[in-house]
């Protein structure tokens, strides 16, 4: 697995960036989400006195902070809604709801596809940073557990929230990657991201049930 090839103060601004624009938006963010970026070897290797010292070769290349910040947060979001959306698949309710959860849940995946290489390529983790930490946007454990206990139309409703809070979170953040991300595989992958959450929000919002549970 590789290990994160960048200092703390990048990751740490460009969480704290993406998270700045959910917040503008009226979400709670999670203040210690980049307290858990893994250090290099860099940084907590010792140097010796007198030895020739030259910085490794940056696995990023031109990734920004921003980029950094965004995919290590969109993997997360889309690992934890395949979660729900592959209950919802199996125990919603409302046939169309069933079939569009399917639907989505293969569009989930098809983009981890993509962005696990993009993590690989940036010599990210593939872990979790942000685990523990609730974040916009973000299914929850909490919210699995309520889900599986919830039965019929409540179960239907508990999935369209959360389905529709991710896709609007999670296309917020990619927008902010689009703008102020520097890797040109990034920027490409978050204007897909985005060009299907609005293609999904849109499809969502008419679903029955949709209009009682989403208020």
């Amino acid at each position: 697995m590789n290990r994160m090839n960048l200092p703390d103060l990048p990751h740490r601004a460009a969480v704290l960036g993406l998270l700045g624009v959910l917040v503008l938006t009226g979400a709670a963010g999670c203040s210690s989400a980049a307290d858990s970026a893994p250090r290099t070897t860099a940084d907590s290797a010792p140097r010796t006195a007198g030895a020739r010292t030259s910085a490794p070769p940056s696995a990023t290349g031109s990734s920004s902070a921003t980029d950094v910040g965004w995919v290590q947060l969109m993997t997360p979001m889309n690992q934890q809604a395949v979660k729900l959306l592959t209950l919802a698949a199996e125990r919603a309710d409302e046939p169309r709801l069933r079939a569009f959860a399917v639907r989505l849940r293969a569009g989930q995946e098809a983009e981890l596809d993509r962005l696990r290489p993009l993590l690989t390529r940036m010599g990210l983790p593939l872990t979790d940073v942000h685990a523990g930490h609730d974040m916009p946007g973000m299914v929850t454990e909490r919210d699995l557990t309520a889900a599986r206990a919830a039965e019929g139309p409540a179960f239907d409703r508990l999935v369209l929230a959360g389905i529709r809070d991710h896709l609007r979170q999670s296309a917020q953040v990619s927008r902010s990657e689009i703008t102020a991300g520097g890797r040109a595989d990034a920027r490409e992958l978050a204007r897909a991201l985005v060009t299907a959450r609005e293609t999904f929000l849109a499809e969502l919002v008419r679903l029955p049930g949709a209009e009682r549970a989403l208020g």
